[in-house]
């Protein structure tokens, strides 16, 4: 039983850890001037769900696409989340060793199942693994464009650099058309 107590114990501590996600900001928007920038675990959810809206337009499976959207910055509770200016000057862990750590006292399950997500999207080539890299890209333009439109002019670079790396033709289909709506666009559905 003392195992079972331990790995349960070591479980629990990365599902507390994951808890710091909502706590820590996207910093590299610090850069383009956003005062209050959204948390790691706000980015991580939209990439989710756009992840699974672009699988399905893509006919890739939206919920793996879903689970490496998920797990896709969780080492960022220990390595933090480094601007793109920032990682000239440092040298990072790998996210794999990261997460390696971080389940290092979890159940022999957990850390191989979230061990395996993250090996994938860090390395895989199927066509799940390119939907969830162009959602996380997608997801940074949406919120760029968001950004621009509260005001912080600085992040419109950020909007056009990010969907100049769009691959799948959905992800550009959605970019395409986000450029031209407003962050409250969704409602006016309702209100006629």
């Amino acid at each position: 039983m003392p195992d079972d107590d331990q790995h349960a114990k070591g479980s629990v501590s990365y599902l507390m850890e994951m808890g710091a996600l909502k706590r820590g900001k996207r910093s590299g928007w610090w850069i383009a001037g956003v005062k209050d920038p959204e948390t790691i675990a706000e980015h991580s959810f939209r990439v989710a769900v756009v992840g699974a809206v672009l699988a399905m337009m893509e006919g890739a499976d939206p919920a793996k696409v879903a689970l490496l959207c998920t797990f896709h910055d969780t080492q960022e509770t220990r390595v933090g989340d480094i601007p793109w200016i920032g990682r000239r000057y440092l040298t990072a862990a790998k996210n794999e060793d990261v997460t390696r750590d971080q389940l290092a006292e979890a159940h022999p399950a957990v850390a191989a199942g979230i061990q395996a997500v993250v090996e994938e999207y860090e390395h895989g080539d199927s066509l799940e693994v390119l939907v969830a890299h162009d959602a996380d890209k997608l997801e940074c333009m949406i919120q760029g464009l968001e950004y621009v439109e509260q005001g912080y002019s600085n992040a419109r670079e950020w909007v056009d650099s990010t969907r100049a790396k769009l691959k799948t033709a959905s992800a550009i289909e959605l970019a395409n058309a986000a450029q031209n709506m407003s962050s409250v666009d969704w409602q006016r559905t309702y209100l006629r």
